[in-house]
């Protein structure tokens, strides 16, 4: 199917064609149309040319007008206050491009990015060894969410996990397990995460009490970090056994998130060891970085620490040892030249600003970015308790992902466990549907945000079903599923001879924006302001209700057209909330 121009888009170019019709010299301009509540639309950029072209504002916007044929599309066009014009649309176009997006039932007539390009988007980053706890949240959350977007607009994507699998915390632990061989055996063949964590967990803390306790243990760790640093076999070896233990439990938290991680997008920081030294030695060659008592060093002078001294970026310590810099930086060397990305996407908490202005800084002066190859941090805020500080337990504990995941879930289940007799759920159902409410509900919250902001985790809000939450949009949802079955013979069809009432204008024009939003917030990174049309989607949705009967409306006619603008709006709910990551039961 082709895509479907959107109305807004109609209407613009033939307010474009007039307004160069009405002053030939003002080249390609732009009439600013937005939606309004005088009219459908409201076209404001007559003012700015009016004064550009020194001409009487409401004079230029009446010779616009006389150069706009009302017919398919516009209904009425009139000039309101210093120089507006506001339009209205015809109700037979409305349907039909409405009829037109039905038809392509894939993809709703959304287009394409009209330039796509490939991305590589570092996200969802835990560390080996360690639990996940809610900090990992946002950026496998917002990630995935950027990833389904760009995906869909036709962008190549290549999906990255730079996981923390290196440093010198290892050489602690490989000593402890080489010393102790049987900590991370496994009771039988079929190994859950949870149990994959506590074994890691269970000796990471052993590892830490000897080191802290014994010097010779403490000697022989640190001996381990230069047997890993340089490759020793045997000590590979072991350290593969923390890698693949932690990520039994990484693929086991993902799965809970209903989110797919593939093994071969993880490629942690071990994986550009290789790239080390020559990533140095390009820098250091080209004159990028300087040594600095022995580290080499890139300063800048913008950068400036609390003394008001320049902060540089060390790429190597004097030690000879890499810091973190050396890694990311030949990671953008690996992104650009061997997985030809236009751009790179890092969602990245935001308290990590000034190390990647600095590395993206850095890339810049090597030539390895520039205007063709762009990078950009989608940073995150912090997520928040309900007292509006850095979420802990009581015992002012990191709180662990996955039991807040499963609180959700719990959580999540009451709540439809309460409709369950209602609708007739299975108790299969009831737990399937558990599941997608309370993990949409955790997506939803984090996704419904703009991601610079902090948020506040309240589950109780969060699976509550009224408000801005995906419950509500799930329930919207399952309600249409629930009149498309009742409808018996009465089939989902477009009349675009029926007038339509206010709330079915309303809810048709936003449906028609849909194409224009996902472009719009894939080529931004700004998964919030789908959310934002999706709530919005549903909200018009209870008013068309309230209004307009469905299966009792006056017509045969009137109610297949019904059906067919409920049907539109689940399966663009559908999309929509698919794109974030969030499933949408047929019942509830």
């Amino acid at each position: 199917m082709a895509s479907v121009t959107s109305l807004s888009d109609s209407v613009q170019q033939q307010l474009a064609t007039a307004l160069s019709a009405a002053l030939p010299d003002a080249g390609s301009a732009d009439p600013l149309l937005r939606r309004s509540d005088r009219a459908d639309f409201q076209a404001n950029g007559i003012l700015a040319l009016a004064k550009k072209a020194k001409a009487n504002p409401r004079e230029l916007a009446t010779q616009v007008v006389e150069q706009v044929r009302s017919g398919d599309v516009i209904k009425d066009i009139e000039v309101s206050g210093p120089g507006f014009l506001n339009i209205t649309i015809a109700d037979r176009a409305i349907t039909e491009n409405l009829a037109a997006r039905y038809a392509d039932s894939d993809r709703l007539g959304v287009p394409f990015a009209a330039h796509p390009g490939t991305t590589v988007i570092d996200y969802a980053q835990p560390n080996v060894a360690k639990e996940m706890h809610v900090g990992h949240l946002r950026s496998a959350v917002i990630g995935d969410a950027v990833v389904q977007l760009l995906e869909f607009t036709g962008e190549s994507v290549v999906r990255r996990h730079h996981i923390g699998d290196w440093g010198t915390q290892f050489g602690m632990l490989i000593q402890f397990l080489d010393e102790h061989p049987h900590e991370l055996d496994h009771k039988s063949a079929q190994v859950s995460g949870e149990e994959a964590m506590s074994n890691l967990d269970r000796l990471y803390k052993a590892a830490r009490k000897l080191f802290d306790s014994d010097e010779e243990f403490k000697t022989r760790a640190r001996r381990r970090v230069v047997d890993l640093q340089a490759g020793d076999p045997h000590t590979l070896a072991v350290w593969q056994k923390f890698v693949d233990e932690s990520k039994i439990y990484f693929f086991s938290v993902f799965e809970k998130l209903d989110m797919e991680i593939r093994d071969p997008d993880i490629v942690g920081e071990s994986g550009y060891n290789d790239m080390l030294a020559e990533t140095c030695r390009l820098l250091e060659e080209s004159g990028v970085a300087v040594r600095s008592e022995g580290a080499l060093c890139v300063f800048f002078e913008d950068v400036k620490g609390p003394d008001g001294n320049p902060v540089p970026l060390i790429v190597q310590k004097s030690d000879g040892g890499y810091g973190y810099a050396a890694t990311d930086l030949s990671a953008i060397r690996d992104r650009v030249f061997n997985l030809k990305a236009n751009s790179l996407l890092y969602v990245v908490d935001a308290r990590q600003a000034l190390h990647f202005r600095m590395v993206f800084e850095t890339a810049r002066r090597a030539g390895w970015l520039n205007d063709d190859v762009t990078a950009f941090q989608l940073a995150f805020g912090t997520v928040l308790g309900k007292d509006g500080k850095p979420f802990k337990t009581r015992e002012g504990e990191t709180v662990k992902l996955v039991d807040l995941l499963d609180e959700a879930v719990e959580r999540a289940t009451a709540v439809v466990r309460e409709k369950a007799e209602k609708v007739g759920l299975s108790e299969q159902e009831v737990v399937e549907n558990g599941r997608y409410v309370g993990i949409g509900a955790v997506k939803y919250a984090d996704l419904s945000t703009s991601a610079v902001r902090d948020y506040k985790f309240d589950l109780d809000q969060m699976v509550s079903l009224n408000g801005d939450t995906s419950v509500y949009l799930q329930y919207a949802y399952a309600r249409i599923k629930s009149i498309l079955r009742k409808a018996g013979e009465a089939r989902p069809t477009a009349h675009p001879e029926l007038a339509l009432a206010p709330a079915e204008r309303a809810l048709g024009l936003h449906l028609d924006q849909f194409g224009e939003t996902v472009l719009e917030v894939a080529a931004s990174h700004e998964p919030h302001k789908l959310a934002s049309y999706l709530y919005q989607l549903a909200s018009l949705l209870t008013t068309f209700y309230d209004q307009c009967p469905v299966l009792k409306a006056e017509t045969p006619e009137q109610v297949e057209n019904r059906l067919f603008l409920v049907d539109l709006t689940a399966r663009t709910l559908h999309k929509g909330m698919d794109l974030l990551g969030i499933r949408t039961p047929e019942r509830l």
